[in-house]
Order: C-alpha cells, then sequence, then structure tokens
C-alpha cells in the first residue's frame, strides 16, 4: 500500500479518487479553489473536494502551485506518488520532483492525440470513432510524459462530453489500479509516446453559439462536445434556445442556413450542408421538451429563420 497524493478537481476525478483510496492510502488531496457560482454567487466545492471531506482527508487548495511553501507542504507528506486527473493547474518541475515514485497523470485520450485541457470535447469534435485513457509519466510538457498504459474505447453516435467523460472516468479508475501495483513494483515501465500529436484549448462560453452556416454534421457534433457544458444554443424570439439532442440530415439544395422546415412530425434547421433534424429542445427558462411538445407550444417556429 504506497503513500499518495491525490490532485483533481471535476466528476471526472471522482471515481479515480475512489480507487486510489481502496487500494492505497491518501495522505493528502488537492483540488482547485471553490468556484463562484448560484444564487448569490455562494461558494460551489470541487466534487474532489466533497468526496475528501467526507473521507476526512488532509485537503488543499491552493491557487498555484508556484512557490517554495507548497513545496515544503508537499514534502512533509512524504508521498510516493501523486496521482493528477483533470487537477487544472500545472506542477511545475519542483514538485514534479517530490513523490519518489513521480507523478502519474490519467488523461481521457489517446496520447498523444488530443494533448491539452480538452480532450474529451476534441474527440467528439474531430469526429473521431474512438478514444481512450492514458496512464503517463509527468514531465514538465503538455500531457508529454511517456505512457504507462493506454485502454480504448469506443465513442458512440448519442455520446456527449458528459456521458463519455463519465465513461472514461470509470475506465481510467480500473486502468490506475491494474497498473499502479505493477509500476511500484518495477514491473511496468514507461515508454515514449508514438504518434503524431494534436492539441486542444479550453472551449469558451460563446462557441456554443451555433452557425447555421456550417455543415448539419459539424453542428452535431458540437451538440454532442458541448454537452453540458457551454451547451449548444441559438436564439427564438429573444430567448436562448439550447439544442440538446440532434442529428444531421443530408438534403439537397437550395437551403437557407437557420430557416426551420417540417421533418414529418418533427422539425429541422437548414444549415450550410444538410439540415440538423431536431430531437429535443430547451426554450429559456422553460423544461427541456421533446420536438414534438415543443412544437404545439410554438407554432411559428415552423418556417423561423434562426440567427447566426
Amino acid at each position: 500500500m504506497a503513500l499518495a497524493v491525490f490532485m483533481g478537481t471535476p466528476d471526472f476525478a471522482v471515481p479515480v479518487l475512489e480507487a486510489l483510496l481502496g487500494a492505497h492510502r491518501v495522505v493528502g488531496v488537492y483540488t482547485r479553489p471553490d468556484e463562484a457560482g448560484g444564487r448569490g454567487l455562494a461558494h460551489i466545492p470541487s466534487p474532489v473536494k466533497v468526496i475528501a471531506q467526507r473521507e476526512g482527508l488532509p485537503l488543499f487548495q491552493p491557487r498555484s502551485l508556484k512557490g517554495g511553501e507548497e513545496v515544503v507542504r508537499l514534502r512533509e507528506l512524504a508521498p510516493e506518488v501523486a496521482v493528477v486527473a483533470a487537477y487544472g493547474l500545472l506542477l511545475p518541475p519542483e514538485v514534479l520532483r517530490v513523490p519518489s515514485a513521480g507523478c502519474l497523470n490519467v488523461h481521457p485520450s489517446l496520447l498523444p492525440r488530443h494533448r491539452g485541457p480538452s480532450p474529451i470535447a476534441g474527440a467528439i469534435l474531430a469526429g473521431d470513432e474512438e478514444t481512450g485513457v492514458s496512464l503517463i509519466l509527468m514531465d514538465e510538457g503538455l500531457d508529454t510524459g511517456p505512457l504507462l498504459a493506454q485502454e480504448r474505447l469506443p465513442i458512440g453516435p448519442q455520446d456527449t462530453a458528459l456521458s463519455l467523460g463519465q465513461k472514461l472516468s470509470h475506465l481510467g479508475a480500473r486502468l490506475l489500479l491494474e497498473v499502479l501495483p505493477r509500476y511500484l513494483g518495477g514491473e511496468s515501465r514507461p515508454s515514449p509516446q508514438q504518434g503524431e500529436p494534436s492539441y486542444t484549448r479550453l472551449i469558451r462560453k460563446e462557441e456554443g453559439e451555433m452557425d447555421w452556416h456550417l455543415p448539419a454534421r459539424s453542428l452535431w457534433l458540437r451538440v454532442r462536445a458541448f454537452h453540458p457544458w457551454p451547451g449548444a444554443f441559438t436564439s427564438f424570439k429573444g430567448r436562448r434556445l439550447r439544442v440538446l439532442e440532434a442529428f444531421p440530415r443530408e438534403v439537397p439544395p437550395p437551403l437557407v442556413p437557420g430557416r426551420v422546415r417540417a421533418l414529418g412530425k418533427g422539425a429541422g434547421v437548414e444549415t450550410g450542408e444538410g439540415v440538423l433534424e431536431l430531437f429535443t429542445l430547451q426554450l429559456e427558462g422553460r423544461r427541456p421538451l421533446p420536438i414534438e411538445e415543443f412544437l404545439r407550444g410554438q407554432r411559428d417556429f415552423i418556417g423561423a429563420v434562426l440567427p447566426s
């Protein structure tokens, strides 16, 4: 049983932390500072913080790991290994050197593909048919460390960033439990990443706004990649309209990007190439509705031209 420090923040990191707790002694948990949100902008703890407090684990929330004070504190914990999963802060070289067995990162992509902060959304946006989890020994680069193990996972046509993230987090937890004992025992050695790297970037809120001049397939990928955040949205009657479920259809021109047309009992939006058939919509201030029910309440939706 190794002495381990865990570093993570969002829901993706929770199964990894729980797996680590079941097999090793966690001497400290690092997570991002609480974020202001909700009514009254109350401070909301990260999912990892909730687990750490529930288990009574030593909890640390520095705004940065740079500086001697954080390095000294980490040294006092004397971890044999650090496990990192979607932490959200860079680990400077002096931190990487503290654990005697190094820092391992559970990264939700098939590295070197989709390095960076948005690998799950990045795989969907790229139209990849599969993704996976990589367990790497961290170095000073951005997800450039040598590989200890990889596990592949197909991406289904209905997978969103939410559903895919849930699958990958549990896959990563299982992979960590399988590989960590072998690594600590000297039976598993890291090897350099192979292949052409690609990089993702942080997704901005405004990227969720639908540009109907794009092909329907590209918009469909955005609907899935941006669920639940920032969401895929347009506007109707001056109110934000979220597109929660959709599918691209091949339709010959002429097409007017943004124009809503009837599709049987449902509806779709004409795009720069094809039609995006709508299945579930949510008008601002209302609950999500299947398209047939939405149309019964919004009879002038058919024929409307949605803005890009």
